[in-house]
């Protein structure tokens, strides 16, 4: 049985930055069995627009004040459905290591 990763974002204003994360996320892990969770920590950018506009089908959690990332971390996890949690910052970038 093929195991799930959840991977949890936790976001405020990062939005362009997240945009390039999830879109490297999507290339590089193509093959792999897994969920994206973007906690959106009640930005004032963009950021749950870029979300809505560029990205249908990940989750997408937009809190209502700004609870501080551990909080924010831990709600993703709770609403998470994978066997293994992978935690990132909006500004990782994933790459080819070859």
């Amino acid at each position: 049985m093929l195991k799930k990763l959840s991977i949890i974002i936790v976001n405020y204003n990062s939005g362009e930055e997240l945009i390039i994360c999830i879109k490297s996320i999507r290339r590089y892990l193509s093959n792999i069995l897994h969920e994206i969770i973007v906690v959106d920590n009640n930005s004032t950018d963009n950021s749950r627009e870029l979300l809505r506009i560029n990205f249908k089908n990940i989750q997408k959690i937009f809190l209502k004040t700004n609870t501080g990332y551990a909080f924010a971390n831990n709600y993703g996890i709770k609403q998470s459905t994978g066997d293994y949690i992978l935690l990132l910052n909006p500004d990782t970038i994933l790459i080819d290591s070859s």
